[in-house]
């Protein structure tokens, strides 16, 4: 394959909206964490997808809210570097007939950074056909979108001629990343995403955004190809560390058990994996923390 061609395009919109579905769905292999809670997502991801002679790098961002910590402020300000310096801007949306307040600040965002932007109307395999109309309305008297397209991360309708449309942004350049690749995303960051999407799986309220994951060993034994991790789950209160363990350590094991079954899905063999809870109390507003933990502004 020659790769002549590359674009480089931000996948932005409201927490929940299936902007890490999306990306799954196009790559063809999970790089970004997916729950039904908001924040899943708080940094940068690349998903690589080769398509003849272009090459398209999409960028998984944040979900665009109020920020509420240290960390919401370094979250809201990756997904706005992340909308400039970009081919083009990918905006996803539900099928509703009218703005949010996300959507409007995000709208005004791609008019202060003036690049190429279009739509998609994500979930479209919950609303009937003729409600998009309404929806495809408002969002043209928004904005002049480039395309507005349809689309379900879920079931896959749509995504091929998103694809399609996401090419034409593509300009003469050298190929970016090897072919083979997916994601800029290494094997211990996705095995450390991978943690923390059950512990927001498994745990409720505030508690699992409160959490923070660090890989401390991630080795490969020669003689069986069996993957050694120990992994250490930070949370910021002592009371939360009692509700991660669990009654005699159930909801660990269970958090446990659960990425580790993904984890050998995803490496292809065998994962003997070890977990620690630690208190870091307000870590979130902690800047050497954040910069320990990969959030770096």
């Amino acid at each position: 394959m020659n790769i002549t061609k590359t674009a480089i395009i931000a996948i932005t919109g409201r927490p929940n909206v299936g902007k890490s579905t999306l990306m799954n769905k196009i790559v063809g292999e999970k790089v970004s964490i997916v729950t039904n809670k908001p924040q899943t997502t708080r940094s940068r991801i690349y998903g690589i997808v080769n398509r003849g002679e272009t090459q398209l790098v999409f960028v998984d961002t944040p979900g665009f809210h109020a920020p509420k910590s240290l960390l919401g402020e370094y979250m809201l300000k990756v997904v706005k570097d992340s909308m400039s310096g970009v081919d083009a801007v990918m905006m996803l949306v539900e099928p509703i007939n009218h703005l949010g307040k996300p959507e409007t600040q995000l709208i005004e965002q791609l008019k202060r950074s003036q690049v190429p932007a279009l739509l998609a109307v994500n979930k479209i395999d919950t609303v009937k056909k003729e409600e998009l109309l309404a929806v495809i309305a408002a969002y043209s008297a928004a904005y002049p979108f480039r395309e507005i397209v349809p689309i379900s991360a879920r079931t896959g309708e749509g995504l091929d001629a998103l694809l399609d449309l996401s090419s034409l942004f593509a300009i003469d350049g050298p190929q970016l990343f090897p072919e083979d690749m997916l994601t800029d995303q290494t094997d211990q960051q996705i095995v450390g995403e991978m943690v923390r999407e059950k512990l927001l799986i498994c745990l409720d309220q505030e508690i699992p955004h409160g959490t923070a994951v660090e890989v401390i060993r991630f080795s490969e034994r020669e003689d069986t190809g069996i993957i050694d991790l120990d992994v250490t789950i930070y949370c910021e209160k002592a009371s939360h560390k009692s509700i991660i363990i669990g009654k005699n350590g159930s909801m660990i094991k269970k958090i446990g058990e659960l990425a580790r079954k993904d984890i050998e899905r995803f490496m292809g063999t065998k994962v003997f994996l070890q977990t620690w809870v630690k208190v870091k109390e307000k870590w979130r507003d902690n800047n050497g923390l954040l910069r320990s933990f990969g959030f770096d502004k």
